[in-house]
């Protein structure tokens, strides 16, 4: 299950787990307009952990996804100098 909410600087995205045990804590993927963060709550040392990527890097993630296993560039674009 996930949620999608439009705040003023962000969207953000929470993953919840569910199915067969044991679950993980919910990820949440806030999308600024100059970085990706996901954060997820470490029960071990009861602190939130926080990834941060730029655009260029969750660009390449998304893209990586349905990719097979090798070394890839993306090609240059407008919207990625």
């Amino acid at each position: 299950m996930f949620s999608i909410e439009h705040e003023f600087d962000a969207t953000v995205v929470t993953l919840v787990d569910e199915g067969a045990k044991p679950l993980q804590e919910d990820v949440i993927v806030s999308s600024f307009e100059e970085c990706v963060t996901v954060e997820q709550y470490d029960p071990r040392t009861e602190e939130t952990q926080k990834v941060t990527l730029s655009i260029s890097q969750m660009r390449d993630l998304v893209a990586a996804v349905s990719l097979p296993e090798g070394v890839y560039t993306r090609p240059k674009d407008e919207d990625n100098p």
